[in-house]
């Protein structure tokens, strides 16, 4: 790094320069960081023929035409010229102008600059013999690459201003071939049909295009023209890490406790950064802000927590950043995963069971905690700050309960220690006593019909692998009466093929054991049960709120049973008594209801429709022969509408 910094301060330190110097490197790599703290100070410093340098930077990101460059540029040097300005920012330790100040100003009245609104010649205000112009962000800026560097060529050429331009060439050339590409698309399209080209299958049609955008619009290579021109040397910047970070953490300084802990944890911060496989230190800080906001809560509401856990905070926070904000992955990656708890089954799933499936948990663990032992690695609250910026405090709370609760206290069942825990890691006496335990859990149906279905797999497993005696036909019969057991009190699984991916179940035509399809089968034949039986209850309960309940009926029919056909699993004689005993404002509200639901939600109401002509022969009975009342009238109207939406 001592090299670069000395090349750069050659360059400027030559009499005579007809070329600007480019420093290249990836974003976020901390090339600003670079120039704010190592190279404009040294050259601030500078004194040469009796002048002292003066450094002139401007960002280039987001401009979107030249003249805001050299509003920018004369933003930069009038406070030269102005003595109250001079003074003011002398006297407060400025030493640029705010960029919100420059916003919106009119220069020529603000500075006292123009006469009559004239336009202002900002190149007027130069003595070029004591500048350096430094433009960041080239790759950034709305502009013509090529004409922004025609435009610096003007100061580097004519006036022999030292001028260094930092970029990131590799996404510049991105830039470059992929602006206006539907146009460009669309005009090559155009020229190959009109030479006969566009129909003829010599090479595909997508190079064939491609071939011809880059004949037509060539403008990498107008780049590379200009910049032979324009460049005299090209440095990559390769950071100093070690350094920068160190730089990053002092912003920290004020909080005593909190950079204590990361000076102390340096070395993990550095091995995490790593580990993430780039080179963005922008990520990097904006994990550290987000770490301080959770090492700050962790201290107030938990501060007790051991040091262990919030060394895996630390290093999950910076993990889950670069995993997310540097594009490596999609965020659903981790959102499906709700706890510690899951995360840690899918890694032993993944690890005994090779389900490929969950590959990226299982890397992502490798790489990040790789000789980092700890029972707890997956923190939902911090996965769910970096992904959504919400700190929720509910699964902020339920996280840290789990972390800070009591182990030796709490006995994990046997079962968990096989879908959950690393099982290898058991002595041998004790994985036979685990085995015995979970198949007596399984064998009473004490468990989830779901985790049931999860651990079988695991034994089909170890059968094969000779860890324990029982045949596979065997454990199949245990798993089968079990899981009928069990379906007595356990609930409808919603996500059956999200829980299966996640864990063990293979796709099932890899299946080569009849025994696992089988018990597969039972389990959607089972779960569809507990489906059914969840539908009923709900209708039950909601139901029985007709009629003294009205107001929590229409709220519950609203929320909950919109996509369930409830009107499927209530008796239609019993809805209809429910309503005959409603008020007749109520029996015209709940015959709206019905009505719109049968009309918006065909899907629902197909599976309605016979319940619902039941409901309408019971109503028929009642009303024929009654005396004419408002209420009967009301029924009658029901009744008939009812018809003409299912059918009848």
């Amino acid at each position: 790094m001592d090299d670069l910094i000395e090349s750069i301060l050659d360059y400027v330190r030559s009499d005579y320069t007809d070329y600007a110097i480019m420093i290249n490197g990836e974003w976020g790599s901390g090339k600003t960081y670079f120039w704010n703290n190592q190279i404009k100070k040294k050259i601030d410093n500078l004194k040469l023929n009796g002048k002292r340098y003066t450094t002139i930077y401007m960002s280039l990101y987001g401009i979107s035409n030249l003249e805001e460059i050299s509003k920018k540029i004369f933003m930069e040097t009038s406070q030269l010229m102005d003595r109250n300005l001079r003074k003011y920012m002398d006297a407060h330790g400025q030493t640029t102008i705010p960029e919100y100040a420059k916003t919106g100003i009119d220069m020529a009245n603000f500075f006292g600059a123009a006469a009559n609104g004239s336009k202002i010649d900002y190149e007027e205000f130069f003595s070029t013999d004591d500048k350096v112009l430094c433009f960041d962000d080239l790759e950034r800026a709305n502009v013509d690459v090529i004409d922004i560097l025609g435009y610096i060529n003007n100061f580097v050429e004519h006036d022999h201003i030292k001028t260094i331009i930092i970029c990131n060439e590799k996404e510049l050339s991105t830039k470059i071939k992929s602006s206006n590409l539907e146009m460009k698309t669309f005009i090559a399209t155009y020229l190959l049909d009109k030479q006969g080209e566009l129909n003829k299958k010599d090479i595909p049609m997508v190079e064939k295009i491609q071939e011809k955008i880059e004949h037509v619009f060539d403008k990498a290579n107008d780049y590379e023209r200009i910049k032979e021109k324009l460049i005299g040397e090209t440095f990559e910047y390769a950071p100093q890490f070690d350094y920068i970070i160190n730089g990053i953490l002092m912003r920290y300084e004020g909080n005593r406790e909190l950079i204590r802990f990361l000076r102390e944890n340096t070395e993990l911060i550095m091995n995490t950064f790593k580990k993430s496989g780039t080179r963005n230190l922008r990520i990097l800080k904006h994990a550290l802000n987000d770490f301080s906001k959770i090492f700050e809560e962790v201290n107030k509401m938990y501060p007790n927590t051991n040091n262990r856990v919030m060394q895996t905070m630390l290093i999950f926070t910076i993990a889950v950043s670069f995993e997310i904000k540097a594009g490596k992955i999609t965020k659903e990656k981790f959102k499906n995963i709700k706890d510690n708890e899951e995360y840690k089954s899918i890694l032993v799933s993944s690890r005994v069971l090779s389900d490929n499936r969950q590959f990226y948990i299982k890397e992502f663990d490798g790489n990040y905690y790789y000789n980092f032992k700890a029972d707890y690695r997956f923190f939902k609250f911090i996965e769910y700050y970096v992904r959504t910026r919400i700190f929720d405090m509910k699964i902020f709370k339920a996280d840290m309960d789990n972390v800070n609760s009591d182990e030796k206290s709490k006995k994990v069942p046997a079962y968990k220690k096989i879908l959950v825990e690393e099982y290898w890691k058991v002595q041998d006496d004790k994985f036979v006593k685990i085995v015995e335990e979970t198949l007596d859990e399984v064998k009473n149906g004490e468990l989830e019909l779901i985790d049931i279905v999860k651990l079988f797999e695991y034994f089909v497993y170890f059968s094969k692998s000779k860890l324990i005696t029982q045949d596979i036909q065997t454990l199949k019969s245990v798993f089968l009466n079990g899981m009928n057991i069990a379906s007595l009190h356990s609930s409808y699984c919603p996500n059956v093929n999200e829980e299966l991916g996640k864990v063990i179940i293979r796709d099932e035509k890899e299946y080569s054991d009849e025994e696992v399809k089988e018990i597969l089968d039972r389990f959607y034949e089972l779960n569809e049960q507990l489906l059914e039986k969840e539908y009923k209850d709900k209708a039950d309960e909601i139901f029985k709120c007709i009629p003294m309940k009205m107001e929590k009926f229409y709220e519950r029919f609203d929320k909950e049973c919109a996509n369930i056909p409830v009107l499927k699993y209530y008796d239609a004689f019993q809805i209809f008594q429910r309503i005959s005993c409603a008020s007749n404002e109520d029996i015209v509200a709940i015959k709206e209801k019905i009505l719109k639901r049968a009309k918006d939600n065909e899907e629902v109401a197909r599976e309605e429709v016979d319940n619902l002509r039941k409901l309408k022969r019971v109503m028929d009975e009642y009303i024929d022969g009654k005396d004419t009342t408002i209420k009967i009238v009301l029924l009658k109207e029901f009744a008939k509408e009812l018809g003409e939406a299912v059918g009848e």
